[in-house]
């Protein structure tokens, strides 16, 4: 089964004092490129999230977030800087025989009450315990992503049948044209032979010589193949996911088929068939650009 490159996936998990939301989004692109934007107490296992990310993804231009979001009645870690507070100390008590002023009888209140002594912090140190629970959330908006990606997948895979049953069946439609389109050659080229150049000559030699030419206009070849790659096509298209390029190469090669197929009509109704057919694998190749 194909899936679309398109997809968007979000999950959020409840911490006691926070909530972890990842939100990630897909687009259509040549190879992966992944950009991931994490809140600094996860950063350090961005590396472990690209891995995950691109080994279940496997391309696309995949924008991934992950932020906090704390709770109203969280309280934050509070830290009282001992090195500040050593600082202070000092410089009283340093200012207090420059000036000959008395120490602080209670040295605790007023030092506490100094500027940036007492500070909230708000990262933690991330246990494993944690970041388990991030993993997991990180794991459901992939999951919700590919299922996106498969929906949307299985609606590409019902364009391509529609897509490659219309072109099977102005491929048929060619058929009725053919021994038509041999005689008007073969009356096209006695008839100017007779009417325009008015000479006689030889019916065994022109024989020949048309059995040459229409040959060359022969399309049975280009019929078969062109057969031959639609159904390699639907094929491909029931095997396993990742497969947007070679459906790609296949699109190119039917491309090259109905090319040659009406190159060589010489024939006004095929000519049309061909336009029709070439209608349809412009559809193909546009959409099969958003196949993973």
């Amino acid at each position: 089964m194909i899936q679309s490159m398109t997809g968007y996936g979000r999950a959020i998990t409840e911490l006691p004092d926070r909530q972890i939301h990842v939100e990630i989004k897909s687009l259509n692109s040549k190879t992966m490129d992944l950009s991931i934007r994490m809140a600094p107490a996860y950063r350090e296992k961005e590396i472990e999230v690209r891995n995950e990310v691109s080994g279940r993804l496997e391309r696309g231009k995949v924008d991934l977030s992950l932020w906090i979001e704390k709770k109203e009645n969280a309280e934050a870690t509070v830290i009282i800087n001992q090195a500040l507070l050593d600082s202070y100390y000092k410089q009283i008590v340093q200012s207090a025989e420059k000036f000959n002023i008395p120490l602080p009888a209670d040295w605790f209140p007023t030092l506490l009450r100094m500027p940036d002594i007492m500070t909230k912090s708000e990262v933690q140190e991330l246990s494993e315990e944690e970041w388990k629970f991030v993993g997991n959330t990180i794991a459901e908006a992939i999951d919700q992503l590919i299922e996106f990606r498969k929906q949307e997948g299985k609606a590409l895979e019902k364009k391509f049948r529609e897509n490659i049953g219309n072109i099977r069946n102005l491929l048929e439609a060619v058929t009725p044209f053919e021994k038509e389109r041999v005689e008007k050659v073969r009356e096209r080229i006695t008839d100017t032979l007779e009417k325009v150049i008015g000479v006689d000559y030889d019916k065994n030699r022109l024989e020949q010589e048309l059995i040459y030419y229409i040959e060359r206009l022969d399309i049975n070849e280009e019929r078969q193949r062109l057969t031959n790659h639609l159904n390699y096509f639907i094929k491909t298209l029931e095997g396993n996911s990742g497969q947007g390029k070679k459906l790609g190469f296949i699109a190119q090669e039917i491309g090259r088929e109905i090319n040659t197929l009406g190159s060589k009509s010489n024939h006004a109704e095929i000519q049309k068939i061909v336009v029709q057919m070439k209608d349809e694998l412009e559809q193909i190749k546009e959409q099969v650009l958003n196949v993973n």
